[in-house]
C-alpha cells in the first residue's frame, strides 16, 4: 500500500516537472519560428519591384563557383546594393562568406576567394 502511494507521489512530481519544462520552454520554441530581422518580407518586396532577382536564380550562380553546403543566407544592404549573403561550409570543413549582388545576380568578392 505504501509502495502504491509513494509511486502516484513520484508520477505527480514528474508529470508536474514535465509540464513546468514544457511550459518554460515554449517560448523559445515560438520564438525559432519567428523571421526577427524580417529579411523574408524585405527581399519580397525588392523583388516584387524588380530591383533584385530572385534567391532561386542566385543560388545556382553560388553552387556553380562556391561549391559546399549553404547553411545561411542573409538579405542585407551595402551602400546602394542588395546583397545575398551566404555562409558555406565547404568539402574540407572551411567556413566561407559569399557575397552576391541582388540585383545583378553576381558573385561579389567573399571570404577565401582568390579573385
Amino acid at each position: 500500500m505504501q509502495q502504491t502511494s509513494l509511486m502516484k507521489t513520484v508520477l505527480k512530481r514528474l508529470a508536474m516537472v514535465g509540464l513546468a519544462g514544457f511550459v518554460l520552454g515554449w517560448p523559445l520554441v515560438a520564438r525559432a519560428d519567428m523571421d526577427d530581422d524580417g529579411d523574408h518580407d524585405r527581399a519580397r518586396d525588392v523583388y516584387e519591384r524588380g530591383e533584385i532577382k530572385g534567391l532561386s536564380n542566385t543560388l545556382d550562380v553560388v553552387r556553380a563557383k562556391a561549391p559546399g553546403d549553404i547553411v545561411a543566407v542573409d538579405f542585407i544592404r551595402i551602400g546602394d546594393r542588395w546583397v545575398y549573403r551566404f555562409q558555406i561550409i565547404a568539402a574540407d570543413g572551411r567556413r566561407r562568406v559569399v557575397d552576391v549582388d541582388a540585383g545583378a545576380g553576381v558573385l561579389m568578392r567573399g571570404e577565401g576567394d582568390d579573385q
